[in-house]
């Protein structure tokens, strides 16, 4: 299968927002200071566990379709592709 140039960095550039996105809420969560993520013994909740557990997914998630987009973008450069292609 072969992606297209745009797609190649479309996916890269989502796997880079994954992290760039979830690493700032995962410090916003460590941080927090609402009583939502950490009960007043400082134990985390289930709101902590639950967001936790949703970022470990995008990251992996967003790890994968990064390295698709990668891959993609350094076959592009191999093959000396300017263009989509179909």
């Amino acid at each position: 299968m072969k992606l297209s140039r745009p797609l190649s960095w479309f996916l890269l550039a989502f796997g880079v927002w994954s992290w760039v996105i979830w690493v700032t809420f995962i410090k916003n969560l460590w941080k927090d200071g609402s009583g939502l993520a950490f009960d007043d013994a400082g134990d985390p909740t289930a709101y902590f566990w639950v967001h936790l557990t949703l970022a470990v997914v995008s990251f992996a998630l967003g790890t994968a379709i990064g390295v698709i987009g990668l891959r993609g973008v350094r076959a592009l450069r191999r093959t000396g592709v300017t263009g989509s292609t179909t």
